[in-house]
């Protein structure tokens, strides 16, 4: 069986014939926005690297092309969908000679409005909304034991340049502090990631730190729903380093030099003498997160939906909300296509399922970026 994260998201491609797409209109002093139909786009066979403008809808006549002969006039299933969420990376080293790193989750998340959630009880009302999109993709969805499960509570904090240096250059710096009855609890966690559509780009950075302590690599295939309409997949790809807090050697860590030191990655980063860094938004993030249950996509894919909540601390003011889960593996060869095609076919269904409920165009990170109106430049 495939091993998956606990926190988890996911992508696929669809198995039925093209589901309806939308495109949002916003209107003036109106809650819910006005939904277009959108022509069919003429090929789903286009390449990841056009993701971002792309939606994986599967068409009829995709289907009919879903089985082939072998040399022994025997129909097997035609492997698909795996290059596009999971493409081939070019065989290249980092600078000691370690082979690029191979993409080994596949998340899946919808970034939510965040005034929704109200409550615990909020947030098992968005699992009512996903039985029906499961049902009618083939998928187990239960929630049975999760009802009691806690909430996970957990500080988030983003360092950068007053400029967005890091971020305009597809950067991210984080650092987060899990709390339990109140009270931080553990080592305070560095994450470090590159984030871009492009997977070669995002394969080609050596995310690993110049630290003595221990340090994980994770590098993700992340699928959000298009930008501008529902119904459709853009895919970024995330490839980050976690390490505690207390790895890092005595000295200013606020300091970009003595950062560009721990993260080499950002050694091309443009830096003046005694530069800092300072907290984005001024701003200290409280994560609120619930596990709602439990998907089984067959073939021994499962996945543990979550939603969260960002909120500012202090004035608890509401920022933004997420619906995420994640597959782990360790080969792309291990991705299941029947497990896939529900996967999506779910995905694409929720979207318009929870209509209501989702922020287009956004991530959790992004909206942090704005809080004080100067957008950044981002690659996301």
């Amino acid at each position: 069986m495939m091993q998956l994260d606990a926190r988890a998201h996911c992508s696929f491609v669809a198995p039925r014939a093209a589901p309806v797409k939308y495109q949002v209109t916003p209107v003036k002093n109106c809650v819910q926005p006005v939904f277009h139909r959108l022509p069919t786009p003429r090929s789903v066979w286009a390449t990841l690297e056009d993701s971002d403008h792309l939606d994986h809808d599967l068409r009829n006549e995709s289907m009919a092309k879903n089985k082939r002969k072998t040399s022994g006039g025997r129909k097997v299933e035609k492997r698909f969908g795996r290059r596009r969420h999971v493409p081939e990376i070019k065989p290249g080293q980092y600078s000691d000679g370690m082979p690029f790193d191979e993409v080994q989750y596949l998340e899946c998340k919808i970034i939510l409005r965040p005034n929704h959630f109200t409550s615990r009880k909020s947030f098992f009302d968005f699992a009512k909304v996903m039985r029906r999109p499961a049902e009618g993709a083939g998928v187990d969805f239960s929630v049975n034991g999760f009802t009691d499960e806690p909430l996970q509570i957990r500080e988030v904090l983003f360092l950068d340049t007053p400029d967005f240096r890091l971020y305009n250059h597809a950067f991210i710096l984080r650092r987060r502090i899990p709390y339990r009855d109140g009270f931080p609890i553990g080592d305070p966690e560095i994450v470090f990631k590159f984030r871009h559509p492009d997977i070669q780009k995002a394969a080609e950075v050596d995310v690993r730190p110049n630290i003595r302590g221990d340090f994980r690599v994770k590098f993700k295939a992340e699928v959000l729903p298009l930008k501008d309409r529902l119904g459709g997949l853009r895919l970024l790809y995330s490839h980050n380093v976690q390490f505690g807090l207390s790895a890092l050697e005595e000295g200013e860590h606020e300091s970009l030099d003595t950062i560009v030191h721990m993260l080499p990655a950002l050694a091309s980063i443009k830096r003046a003498p005694g530069e800092k860094v300072n907290l984005v938004g001024d701003t200290i993030v409280e994560e609120i997160l619930q596990d709602i249950g439990i998907l089984d996509f067959g073939a021994g894919v499962t996945a543990v939906p979550n939603v969260a909540l960002w909120r500012s601390r202090g004035d608890h003011r509401p920022l933004i909300g997420e619906f995420a889960f994640q597959i782990k593996f360790k080969r792309r060869e291990d991705l299941n296509d029947q497990a896939l095609r529900r996967g999506e076919a779910f995905f694409l269904a929720l979207q318009d399922a929870a209509r209501d409920w989702i922020a287009l165009g956004a991530t959790k990170t992004g909206v942090v970026y704005r809080l004080k109106g100067t957008p950044p430049h981002a690659h996301e």
